[in-house]
Formats: C-alpha cells, sequence, structure tokens
C-alpha cells in the first residue's frame, strides 16, 4: 500500500537537498539580473547609422535607405550600427541618441561606449559619437 507520509517526507528532503547543492550557484549570480560591465567592456565601433527596425526586417542599408533611416529614427525608432556584420544597438547615457545619428542614417561614423549582450542583442550604452 502507498503510504503518502513517507513520499512527503522524502520529497521535502530531496528538495531541500537540491536547493542546498544550488544555493552556492545562485549567490554567485548578479543579484540585479545584469551582467556587471567594467572599463575592460569599453568598445569603439565603426560602422553605418542604421534604423534598427528597417535593417532587422529587410537589411535596410545604404545610401538608397538613408532618408528611410533617418526619418525611422528621428521618429523615435530604435537607432544602431551596422559593423562587419554584427549590428548595436546604440543608446546614450539611459537616453536615446536619435537626435544626434539621425543626420549620419546610411554614413559610417565611430561610437565609443560600454558593451552588453544578451539573448543575441548588441548594446552599446553611454554611448558617444568620436568620429563623424
Amino acid at each position: 500500500m502507498y503510504n503518502s507520509s513517507k513520499f512527503l517526507k522524502a520529497t521535502v528532503a530531496v528538495t531541500f537537498t537540491v536547493a542546498l547543492l544550488a544555493a552556492p550557484l545562485a549567490l554567485a549570480e548578479d543579484p540585479h539580473g545584469k551582467e556587471s560591465l567594467d572599463a575592460s567592456a569599453t568598445k569603439t565601433v565603426t560602422g553605418e547609422v542604421v534604423d534598427m527596425m528597417c535593417y532587422v526586417d529587410h537589411n535596410a542599408t545604404g545610401d538608397k535607405h538613408s532618408t528611410c533611416a533617418a526619418k525611422c529614427i528621428k521618429g523615435g525608432g530604435p537607432v544602431g550600427i551596422v559593423s562587419e556584420g554584427k549590428a548595436y544597438l546604440i543608446v546614450g547615457d539611459h537616453k536615446p541618441m536619435n537626435d544626434q545619428l539621425a543626420e549620419h542614417a546610411g554614413k559610417t561614423v565611430t561610437v565609443k561606449g560600454k558593451m552588453a549582450e544578451r539573448g543575441g542583442i548588441a548594446m552599446l550604452e553611454n554611448a558617444e559619437i568620436v568620429k563623424q
């Protein structure tokens, strides 16, 4: 016959043991859920300024798309830089850089900022334009 009391005690014991074994791993993670960024995470990227919506949707780049890209960026669409086949979302000091980058849509610029990457998305934050 099935003894539910023994089963419950065994389940609690196993759960407690697993929790104890996993505790060091949980404590090692960043409590804020962010990867820590330090000075070594600073990156300089030279590439084409793109509006991320059209770039991701239909690979829109270059002079032929610069007017549309500038309009999308000025309208508040996400702005990025494409360099060597990799796209970077560009963000200023916790705010968009659309006003500064819209005039450079379809052109090459150099931007420097803190590199962060998660879930396949690369971002330069606290970015500043180094060379236009």
